[in-house]
């Protein structure tokens, strides 16, 4: 069966990987994809951990954004330049002792598949 990675910054990641989880991985664009994704460190060529992406909600209004502050974790609403606003939603995330090294495919900057 195939797999796949997501692209997420350290910052992000760190918060996915806190006591206190960020739970919403805000996107500009819906995905159908669900189950068990690998977590890809942004520019680091690690796979660092894993989870799962059970929903997508959206697109999100302001009032969406303002009330699930503790969901994503973005302060700053300027740090959200999408025109549409998806959530994207992970649950049972786990960090990796070992980051496991992977090809990162040219072009790729949301998923990678990995096989």
């Amino acid at each position: 069966m195939t797999s796949y990675g997501l692209i997420i910054k350290k910052y992000w990641l760190d918060n996915i990987f806190s006591n206190n989880p960020k739970i919403w991985e805000i996107r500009g664009s819906r995905t159908k994809r669900r189950g068990n994704i690998k977590l890809i460190e942004s520019g680091s060529g690690n796979i660092v951990g894993e989870c799962k992406l059970i929903d997508c909600i959206g697109p999100l209004s302001d009032s969406d954004i303002e009330q699930n502050r503790s969901k994503h974790q973005i302060v700053d609403d300027f740090d959200i330049s999408y025109k549409n606003v998806f959530a994207w939603v992970l649950s049972d995330a786990k960090s990796y002792a070992n980051p496991v090294p992977y090809e990162h495919p040219q072009g790729a900057v949301i998923w990678v598949k990995l096989d």
